[in-house]
Parts: C-alpha cells; structure tokens; sequence
C-alpha cells in the first residue's frame, strides 16, 4: 500500500513545479542592460524599441519608465510621455510626478492620482511580487523537506497545514497582486457621461491627463469611476495602462 505521506509529498512537488511556471517571467537582463548602454550613449530610438517591447510585454521598472517617458517627451509624443509616467506614478507616487504630468498635459489640477494608504501598501506589494513569490516558495521548500523528516520518524506527528497556507500564499501573490485596471484620457475633449449612451447626461468635459479606474467594458463604453460615482466614457477617448 502506498505511503500516504509520499503520496502527498508527490503532489505538493507536482504543484509546486506548476507555481514556479506561472510565476512571471522576468526580463532579459541582457537586452536591458543593452538597452540602457544605448540611452546612456543617446541612441534614443534604438533604446526606446527594447524598452518599448518589454513594456508591452508588462516588463518594466520605475527607472525604465522614467526613460521612457523623456525619449518620448524629447520626439514631441507628450501623449505616451504623459502615459509613462502616469504609470511610473503608480509605483512611486510623489508630488514631483505630478508636476511634471501637468506640464505636460497643460493642466492645473489633476483626477485619478488620489492614493490611499491602503493602496500605496498595495503598490509596494505589487513592486515586489517577484521577491514575496520567490521567499514563499523557499518557504514551501523548506515546509516539504520538514514534512518528509517528521514523516519517517513519527507520521502520525506530522502537520500539513503550514505546507498548504503556503500553497495558499504562493496561489494569491502570483494570481492576485495586481494593479487597478486604470487608463489615461487622451483626447480633448473627452467626454464623461451618467450613461453608455450618447444620450447619457454630461457629468464632465476634460481634457488630457486626467486618470479613470474602469470598472467594466460594454460595447464602444467603459464603465469607470469619476470623482467617487459611476460614470461613462467612450474607449477611443482613453488609453489603458
């Protein structure tokens, strides 16, 4: 008869081989380290393709944005400047940031860059998901190694359950840390409407550089939050980060 604890061990390893596929992949240090050799002899434009392919990708850094956001503001594309760094704002929220976007945008006063605290503990984890999966996983490792000594020498001593919150922890880090899906507005003037309509009534009319959380899609629509309610506005009127 099978050992019930080898049998266990075998799964858990099963599962834990699938974990470390999931985790996303990072980026080629190489082509960045190339990448950021060609900004540094400013070869803008052949940096800005490798940049640009990771970005795409969701590979990026603070400071890989940061150099983004100038080769695109140095060509005369404020659009994509402005988009760069409303992500960068995302992973370093500061007053400096804001500045700058409204510089760009020729805006006073901004929407969508409010953060809370408990969004700003969010954003730290989402920075340093890649470490957190990376410490649960040696953790588990560890947890399975203990398993199997406990379980030669006393198996009905043995204890499952840290094994499995770890399960748990490594699934919710890798899955669930995720940035707010979020777009910038693009067009001017743009539009903010009560319903997905055009015959919806005006909430407000903005221009460039504010921020939208959307909330759903529905046909040419996005569902999004404005100023603490429910609002709508056109898709061809944002960019998603």
């Amino acid at each position: 008869m099978p050992n019930p604890n080898s049998i266990f061990l075998a799964k858990l390893l099963i599962f834990f081989v699938f974990a470390l596929q999931s985790i996303n992949c990072q980026a080629d240090v190489k082509d960045l380290q190339n990448a950021d050799s060609l900004f540094q002899q400013r070869s803008y434009k052949e940096a800005m393709e490798i940049y640009r392919q990771n970005y795409q990708e969701g590979i990026y850094s603070p400071a890989m944005l940061l150099k983004m956001s100038f080769i695109a503001e140095g060509i005369g594309d404020k659009e994509n400047a402005t988009l760069y760094l409303s992500k960068y704002y995302d992973l370093n929220p500061n007053s400096q940031t804001i500045t700058k976007i409204k510089s760009l945008t020729g805006q006073s006063d901004l929407v969508g860059y409010e953060v809370s605290d408990a969004a700003r503990f969010m954003l730290f984890l989402i920075e340093y998901q890649e470490i957190i999966v990376g410490s649960l996983a040696l953790f588990l490792v560890i947890s399975i190694i203990m398993i199997w000594v406990r379980g030669k020498k006393n198996p009905e001593s043995t204890f499952y359950w840290p094994t499995i919150f770890l399960i748990i922890l490594i699934f919710a880090a890798n899955n669930f840390l995720k940035a707010p899906n979020a777009a910038l507005i693009t067009q001017s003037p743009t539009m903010i409407v009560s319903k997905p309509s055009a015959g919806g009534e005006l909430i407000d009319r903005v221009e460039p550089g504010h921020r939208v959380k959307i909330k759903s899609s529905k046909d040419i629509w996005y569902e999004v939050e404005w100023k603490d309610q429910v609002a709508y506005i056109k898709k061809d009127n944002v960019t998603r980060f």
